[in-house]
């Protein structure tokens, strides 16, 4: 993954838009900040498809039995001696 000033993309905008086609990304800055991605249709299509961590955890086929048991954190301030 590189970055780019933005009017260094601009200036070649088609040459990055090839580039994120050939499966390299860009990172688009401005004034030293990112600000934007330029990545290929394909990429973008896989990457929007991953799951949420909040949708595995509630299709998880786990069952009460399978997780371990654990103490209770204990709470803030409270001496662990």
């Amino acid at each position: 993954m590189k970055e780019l000033q933005l009017k260094d993309a601009k200036a070649r905008f088609s040459q990055v838009v090839d580039e994120a086609v050939a499966g390299e990304t860009s990172v688009i800055t401005r004034h030293g900040r990112r600000q934007a991605v330029v990545m290929g249709w394909e990429e973008y299509e896989r990457l929007s498809k991953v799951p949420s961590l909040g949708w595995l955890l509630a299709n998880s086929p786990l069952e009460d039995e399978d997780l371990v048991e654990r103490r209770p954190a204990r709470a803030l301030g409270e001496n662990p001696f």
